[in-house]
């Protein structure tokens, strides 16, 4: 076989990044995209045994990300000893093309049934399909702690801005700076 050249299917991500920053409207709608079309993130914490890593299934309320677990577990040790947390949330990798995640930064509150906030995030809370799943009574919801973090700042990244000019990360904050 004669020497051929490969081809290059994606011949954009070639060469340096772009530094363009995308407005705020658009890239709070690629981050809500990215948050709405997932279902599992990794938290992590530290505590007094040091680093967890913890893969979570999620609900969010617009940039706030949410779940439930067990009182007792090391996630909920970890958040007592330090509230803050980064959550990494990301779409299926098939190539570089396709890399599409946020890192999520905020501080973690714990909140308790008879909680006023719960209200608010409660009903973004779908914990319907994992009762269904163990076979428990839809008249019973959970009464387990809810956790929230809502961002203080988002780093995204999708390298599919990279064909439109953009940087393929980007940089949200709850302040707009």
């Amino acid at each position: 076989m004669g020497s051929s050249i490969m081809p290059v299917t994606n011949p954009w991500l070639a060469g340096p990044s772009p530094k363009k920053r995308l407005d705020r409207e658009r890239l709070e709608e690629r981050i809500l995209n990215l948050l709405s079309s997932q279902n599992m993130c990794v938290l992590a914490t530290a505590g007094p045994e040091g680093p967890l890593a913890t893969p979570v299934r999620y609900f969010h309320l617009d940039f706030a990300v949410m779940f439930s677990t067990a009182p007792a577990s090391p996630k909920m040790r970890n958040l007592a000893a330090d509230p803050l947390v980064s959550v990494g949330i990301f779409a299926p990798l098939v190539g570089q093309a396709s890399s599409r995640g946020a890192q999520v930064f905020g501080q973690a509150r714990v909140l308790s049934e008879g909680d006023p906030d719960v209200e608010h995030y409660w009903p973004a809370f779908r914990w319907q399909s994992d009762h269904v799943e163990r076979s428990r009574s839809l008249d019973e919801p959970p009464s387990g702690p809810l956790v929230v973090i809502e961002a203080d700042r988002i780093v995204y990244t999708e390298h599919w801005l990279r064909r439109e000019g953009f940087a393929p990360r980007q940089f949200w904050t709850r302040s707009g700076e």
